[in-house]
């Protein structure tokens, strides 16, 4: 079985992007499985102006520090049209509170987002995931999108992040309102994966035989 190492310390991404790899019968190591320590360093990895970028270079970085097992990374994020696209590719570091971390973090930029948001007529908004690969064949990204509303009070205890403010026009509820499976279906995360998964396949670098090291 192929093993792919997933480039996040998130355990909310963790459990979003698990079931996707499962199904398409690839093992999984988080990077405490692969043995890579927390550093310093990697609150410096995003530091570009696109999802996409930001995605390469943090897939490119845990590549390298491996020991030749593919990575996928992704970076994600909130891109209200009435900010012009803020927070962005910031959605994780909008409130400065580098003092914070979780669901603390989370409390914090949510309360920057509805402050932001007060009076705001147009809610309209989306989540955007880039999704990348690096392996000893290659690298590459893939986008997925979902578009809906910035809610003005939380709704739902599942998800993590801007979910419960994030009404998704599909689901007609919010992201953390929404079932497991209901999210893995439509959500930004769950379209960009799916389609990683399918171009790697149709380049031919996944379904080889792979062991950890």
């Amino acid at each position: 079985m192929q093993t792919v190492v997933l480039a996040t310390r998130s355990a909310g991404k963790l459990r979003e992007l698990r079931p996707i790899f499962a199904e398409a019968g690839v093992h999984v190591l988080d990077l405490a499985d692969a043995g890579v320590p927390e550093s310093p360093d990697e609150a410096t990895i995003e530091s570009f102006d696109t999802f996409e970028e930001n995605a390469l270079a943090k897939a490119r970085y845990f590549f390298a520090r491996c020991g030749g097992l593919d990575v996928v990374a992704d970076d994600s994020g909130l891109a209200v049209d009435a900010l012009g696209g803020e927070p962005g590719v910031r959605s994780k570091r909008w409130s400065r509170r580098a003092d914070l971390a979780g669901h603390l973090l989370d409390r914090a930029n949510n309360e920057l987002l509805m402050e932001r948001m007060q009076g705001v007529a147009d809610r309209r908004a989306r989540f955007v995931c880039a999704a990348a690969w690096r392996g000893r064949p290659g690298e590459l990204v893939v986008r997925g999108e979902i578009h809906g509303l910035v809610q003005a009070q939380p709704i739902g205890t599942h998800g993590f992040g801007y979910d419960a403010y994030f009404f998704a026009d599909e689901l007609g509820m919010t992201l953390a309102a929404a079932t497991t499976e209901q999210k893995r279906l439509v959500s930004h995360r769950g379209r960009a994966f799916d389609a990683l998964v399918e171009a790697v396949r149709s380049r031919g670098w996944l379904g080889g035989p792979q062991s950890a090291r």
